[in-house]
C-alpha cells in the first residue's frame, strides 16, 4: 500500500528537479555567454537570470533554449541570441520608471526581460499568430505591464507615446521617422539597420531636443523587418 505514495512523491520530485536543472542552465547562461562578454547592468543581469527563456521557444528546441543562438520560433522569426537580448537591454539603460516600446514581439522573450526591469512594455509584432501567442503566455506568467498589439511596427504605437525607450527586434533599411519622432527627449532607441542578405549594424539612436545622435555598436544578424501590404 505504499507504493502509490512513494510514486506520488517522486512525480512531485520530477518538475521541482526539472526547474532547478533550468535554473543551472540560466545561471550557466548569464555567466558564460553575458557576462563574460562585458554585460553588467545588474537589472539586466538579474532579468536574464529570472525569466525562463525554455517557455518562450517552441516545444521541440526546449532542449536547446539556452544555447548560445537565436532559435526559430515558426513564421520566419526567431527569438535571439540571449547574448543580444541582455545587450540590447542594457544598452538603453532601463530603469523602473520607464515606458518601452518593443518593435518585434516574436515569441515575448525580449517583452518579458523589459518587463522585469521596467515600469510599462508596449510591444507590436505583425504575424498575428505570434501576436496572439505572445500575448497568451505573457498573460499566463504574470505580466501585468505588457500591452500586445499586432500590427506594423514602422508606425510605432503613437496612442502610447512618447516613449523612454524603444528596442527593435527586426532589420530595417533605415530608421523609420515616426519611432525617432515617439522618443522621449533624451530616449533611446536600439535598432538593427541594413539588408537581411548583408552584415547589419545594431545602432543606437540618442534623442536630444529635435537633434539625433547615431553610433554604430557592432555587426549583427537579424530577420528582415515585415511590413503590411
Amino acid at each position: 500500500m505504499k507504493t502509490p505514495i512513494i510514486l506520488l512523491f517522486i512525480a512531485w520530485l520530477l518538475p521541482l528537479a526539472e526547474n532547478q536543472d533550468f535554473k543551472k542552465l540560466r545561471d550557466q547562461m548569464v555567466s558564460t555567454q553575458i557576462e563574460r562578454r562585458g554585460v553588467q547592468d545588474a537589472a539586466t543581469l538579474a532579468a536574464m537570470r529570472k525569466v525562463e527563456r525554455h517557455l518562450f521557444v517552441p516545444s521541440h528546441a526546449v532542449s536547446n533554449a539556452y544555447d548560445d543562438r537565436p532559435l526559430p520560433i515558426g513564421y520566419g522569426q526567431t527569438i535571439s541570441q540571449p547574448y543580444i537580448v541582455a545587450y540590447m537591454t542594457e544598452i538603453i539603460k532601463p530603469r523602473p520608471d520607464f515606458r518601452v516600446l518593443e518593435i518585434g514581439t516574436g515569441s515575448g522573450y525580449q517583452a518579458a526581460v523589459l518587463a522585469e526591469i521596467v515600469k510599462e512594455v508596449y510591444t507590436i509584432e505583425i504575424v498575428d499568430a505570434l501576436s496572439v501567442q505572445a500575448s497568451g503566455r505573457l498573460k499566463k506568467l504574470g505580466y501585468k505591464n505588457v500591452d500586445v498589439k499586432t500590427g506594423d511596427g514602422y508606425y510605432g504605437w503613437k496612442e502610447k507615446a512618447p516613449f523612454d525607450a524603444i528596442v527593435v527586434t527586426a532589420a530595417a533599411e533605415h530608421i523609420p521617422p515616426s519611432l525617432k519622432e515617439q522618443l522621449k527627449d533624451g530616449g533611446k532607441m536600439i535598432i538593427p539597420i541594413g539588408s537581411q542578405f548583408m552584415v547589419q549594424q545594431l545602432m543606437l539612436v540618442e534623442k536630444n531636443g529635435n537633434k539625433f545622435k547615431t553610433s554604430n555598436l557592432m555587426p549583427v544578424r537579424f530577420v528582415p523587418f515585415k511590413r503590411s501590404g
